[in-house]
């Protein structure tokens, strides 16, 4: 979620995944946890796990927390968020992402940033990603599952001509933690400024 000026255009962080507080979220009005899946019809059954996303299962489901970003162009911030990957039975996952401001007590100040996108494995553990931001940015990483860690770089990134510099980008996301926490960071050249450490958070499992 590329940001780099303004925390409210951006939802990327940047620094130590241990360093999030997932406590943090406070549920609520516009919050996390308030959108629901649309109910399934009757008869109507989950379709199977396509075999291709075997080694991605481990993302599946709704994960919710708190995280730090900052940049030399901004000032820093603690994030809350949540992030949901989902299939259809075809070879990819579908993601979303979005993100709250949130004060020093934890609580929800504005909404930040939102993405989605696609996870398409490939043979060998190789992964591409499709990403997709309302700010007029869209990214395709390249990378690769070793596990439960994953570790994307840009290989193209496109902007509108009224979206932020955003050059490139780094990600990792993978399973921290005694209780399998999910933990993400992300790295960002923009605005002039070389690659570097922008935002990163600690997320929990909350729901299938």
């Amino acid at each position: 979620m590329p940001s780099g000026v303004d925390p409210g255009a951006a939802d990327r962080g940047a620094a130590d995944p241990g360093a999030a507080d997932p406590g943090a979220v406070q549920p609520g009005g516009e919050g996390p946890g308030e959108v629901k899946a649309a109910g399934a019809k009757p008869g109507w059954y989950p379709p199977e796990l396509h075999p291709d996303l075997a080694p991605l299962s481990f993302l599946l489901g709704r994960w919710e927390g708190a995280g730090v970003g900052g940049y030399p162009t901004i000032e820093s911030f603690r994030f809350g968020q949540e992030i949901s990957f989902s299939h259809n039975g075809k070879p990819f996952l579908i993601y979303a992402s979005r993100s709250w401001l949130l004060d020093e007590d934890g609580n929800l100040v504005r909404p930040l940033a939102t993405e989605t996108g696609y996870w398409r494995p490939q043979p060998g553990g190789q992964l591409e990603l499709i990403l997709a931001h309302p700010t007029g940015i869209a990214e395709i990483y390249v990378g690769e599952v070793t596990g439960t860690k994953i570790e994307l770089r840009t290989d193209v990134v496109a902007r509108t001509t009224s979206a932020k510099e955003v050059t490139a980008g780094h990600r990792l996301y993978g399973l921290v933690g005694p209780d399998l926490d999910l933990g993400w960071a992300y790295d960002m050249a923009a605005m002039g400024q070389p690659l570097q450490p922008h935002l990163s958070a600690q997320l929990k499992r909350a729901g299938g």
